[in-house]
Order: C-alpha cells, then structure tokens, then sequence
C-alpha cells in the first residue's frame, strides 16, 4: 500500500477566531489543507503548482470533518496528515488536529481528491505521480527501520 505521513504545527491566528473565542468551523478545513500541501511538499518534494504544471489536478470531491474539542487564538495545533491512493483515481488524506501539548482533539476527518486533467477530465495518477509516491514511501518505511 502506497501511504505517507506528515506532521505540520500552526498556530491559531486571531483572525480564525469567532466571536466565542473559539476558531470559526469553516477553518479546519482551511487547516486540513495546509496539512495536506506541506506532506506533498515534504515527502514528495513538490508542491501543488509543480502538479499542476505536469498536468495533474486534485480538486476536492468529498470531505468529512469530526469536531472534537476547541481551540483559541494563539494555541499551537498539530496537523497530522496521511495520504493513500484510494481506488484508481483518487487520494484520501486522514487529518488528526489536537493540541500540540496537551493532545486533546480539535477536530479530525478526511478528504477525498481525484485526479483530473487540465480539461476536467478524471485520469488515472500519473505514471511519475505514482513512482514518486512509492519511492518515498519505500524512503519513509526505510527511515522507521522497515
């Protein structure tokens, strides 16, 4: 199974905060995203434009949020973010956000993102999307000792 892990830390800015003093529900997906971009970015050595660029999209088709617990202005989160290749044509990232210290649970849940062309059109992951994503889960498994 190809499967890769990151972790990104993000503080709760003041702007993502309610009128309660919590942070405004529409953010953890915003947060999911800044999970999901860092794990391309670190484990696959790319960002979304380079993707993109190679012709491959991943607009979002489906997303599940779980709301646990709050979080205030300036309290330090932890994203933990998981992609797998779902099916033909997709990726299901997983998202845990609690409390860096504390570890109690904001919210968690996961999105789904098929792959499609410049012109809309579903497609299989590319050939070099797939290569790139199983060396570096072989280099992940490496690096725990697998």
């Amino acid at each position: 199974m190809i499967r890769l892990s990151d972790v990104l830390h993000l503080r709760v800015r003041y702007s993502e905060t309610d009128q309660m003093g919590t942070f405004y529900n529409s953010r953890a997906l915003e947060w999911f995203e800044c999970g999901r971009s860092e794990l391309i970015r670190r484990k696959l050595g790319m960002s979304y434009a380079v993707l993109e660029a190679r012709g491959a999209f991943l607009p979002l088709v489906e997303a599940h949020l779980e709301f646990q617990g709050g979080a205030r202005y300036d309290d330090l989160l932890e994203i933990a973010s998981t992609v797998e290749v779902s099916g033909r044509a997709k990726l299901r990232f997983e998202v845990q956000i609690h409390h860096a210290e504390s570890r109690k649970p904001v919210v968690r849940g996961y999105t789904v993102h098929a792959f499609m062309d410049r012109q809309g059109k579903s497609i299989r992951p590319p050939a070099w999307f797939v290569e790139v994503m199983t060396q570096a889960t072989a280099a992940a498994g490496a690096a725990k000792g697998q």
